[in-house]
């Protein structure tokens, strides 16, 4: 470990409220931002300047986007379609 490191408390963060926004954009697509909590921790051997906790945040954001149309596409070569079952080579005795 470094001399010049700084020791932190992991913290469990629990959700208040909803994690998702959503707009609705003027094509009429939507827009849903989608927030979250990889990491929080507070500093155990370190303070702010004016004395408060110092803490290190890790947020996660997903932004998913849905066109109006509620269309998409996929290249053909990347469908994977069913194989049929093989006959079994199993006799009963």
């Amino acid at each position: 470990m470094e001399k010049d490191s700084v020791e932190f408390k992991m913290l469990d963060a629990k959700l208040v409220g909803n994690d998702t926004v959503v707009f609705k954009l003027e094509d009429g697509a939507t827009v849903k931002v989608k927030v979250g909590m990889g990491r929080a921790g507070v500093a155990t051997t370190f303070k702010n300047p004016d004395g408060t906790p110092h803490y290190n945040i890790h947020p996660s954001i997903q932004i998913i986007i849905t066109p109006s149309s509620k269309k998409y596409y996929i290249p053909k070569s990347k469908i994977k379609t069913p194989t049929p079952p093989r006959e079994s080579t199993f006799k009963p005795v």
